[in-house]
C-alpha cells in the first residue's frame, strides 16, 4: 500500500493512510519524515499496535530517546498519565501539559519528534491541540521580523508550571527552581532555512528587555500563535497513532478528569539540531 495523506486543516495536520506492516518496515520512513516536517502533525487511525511495534516504528524515523529504563521492554517508553503508580517520576509534573509548550526547552537540543498511542481514554475531554509555529512566524509583519530574530528568551521550569498551579506549596516551587535555566533564540532558524517561533509557556522573559515589555511581547506572540488558523485539535480514539514535529509546533492537552486513568504510550526521538538564530 502506498502512503497517502489528507490535510486536516489548511495550515497543520494530515491524516495518513498506510498499513501497519509498511510502517514497521521503514519503507515509507522518508516520506513520513518529510510530511511530518511540512505538516507538523500526522495521524493514522485504526492501527492495532503494541508498545514494541510503536517503538519499532519510531526508530525508523530517527534516534530513539531512551530516558530512564525502569525494566526490560520499557526502553524509550513513557506512560503519559496522572497515575503516580504508573509514572512515579513525572506524573506530578503533567499538569503543566495543559498549557501551550514545546518539549525540551531546558535542553540545548530539543527533541525532534514524538509518537503517541492511547492505552486508556476518558469518555469526556482530554483532546490534544497543536499549533504550527512555522506558519505563525511567517505571518508576522515583515518589518517586525528582523527585530524578533535578534531576541533571546530565558526558559525556566517555574515559568512553565506556576501558571498551571498558582496555589503550589513553597516546597513544590522550590523543587521547580532546582531545574536549570536555558536561553534560546526566540526565532529558530532551522538548518533547512525555514524559521519558526521557539515559543513555550516556559519562556520566562526576554534577555535585556524591560520586564513589562517582555511580558507583553511574549503574551502577544502566544496569542498570535495559538489562533484557530494555526491549530489542529485531535479527538482521541483507540488505535490512533499520532506523531508531531516538536521543532515546529507547540501542543497542549485539553482538561479532563485526572482520576479517569487516561494514559498514552509515548516514544520520543532525540533532537537533531540546536535552536539557533543564524
Amino acid at each position: 500500500m502506498v502512503l497517502t495523506a489528507v490535510d486536516l486543516t489548511p495550515r497543520i495536520g494530515s491524516e495518513i493512510k498506510v498499513d501497519l506492516d509498511t510502517l514497521l518496515s521503514g519503507a515509507v520512513a522518508g516520506e513520513v519524515r518529510d510530511l511530518l516536517t511540512r505538516r507538523g502533525v500526522l495521524i493514522a487511525r485504526d492501527l492495532e499496535m503494541t508498545d514494541d511495534q510503536q517503538r519499532t516504528f519510531i526508530k525508523t524515523l530517527g534516534d530513539l530517546r531512551l530516558g530512564t529504563v525502569k525494566k526490560e521492554g520499557d526502553e524509550g517508553l513513557m506512560k503519559v498519565t496522572f497515575d503516580e503508580k504508573e509514572n512515579p517520576e513525572y506524573a506530578k509534573f503533567f499538569f503543566g501539559s495543559l498549557l501551550w509548550h514545546m518539549d525540551g526547552t531546558y535542553e540545548e537540543v530539543p527533541p525532534f519528534a514524538t509518537v503517541l498511542r492511547p492505552k486508556v481514554l476518558h469518555t469526556r475531554g482530554g483532546d490534544t491541540e497543536f499549533v504550527n509555529t512555522y506558519a505563525a512566524y511567517n505571518d508576522l509583519p515583515e518589518d517586525e521580523k528582523p527585530w524578533l530574530d535578534t531576541l533571546t528568551v530565558v526558559h525556566t521550569m517555574q515559568a512553565a508550571l506556576f501558571p498551571a498551579k498558582p496555589n503550589c506549596s513553597p516546597e513544590e516551587f522550590a523543587l521547580w527552581c532546582t531545574y536549570p535555566e536555558r536561553s534560546h533564540p526566540l526565532v529558530w532558524r532551522h538548518r533547512s532555512g525555514r524559521k519558526s517561533l521557539a515559543l513555550s509557556t516556559s519562556g520566562s522573559h526576554v534577555v535585556g528587555m524591560d520586564p513589562t515589555e517582555s511580558h507583553d511581547l511574549l503574551q502577544r506572540l502566544m496569542i498570535h500563535t495559538t489562533q484557530e488558523k494555526y491549530l489542529y485539535r485531535h479527538a482521541w480514539r483507540m488505535n490512533d497513532l499520532l506523531m508531531w514535529d516538536n521543532t515546529g509546533t507547540m501542543h497542549r492537552a485539553r482538561p479532563f478528569d485526572t482520576e479517569s486513568g487516561r494514559m498514552l504510550a509515548r516514544f520520543t526521538l532525540n533532537g537533531e539540531e540546536p535552536i539557533t538564530a543564524v
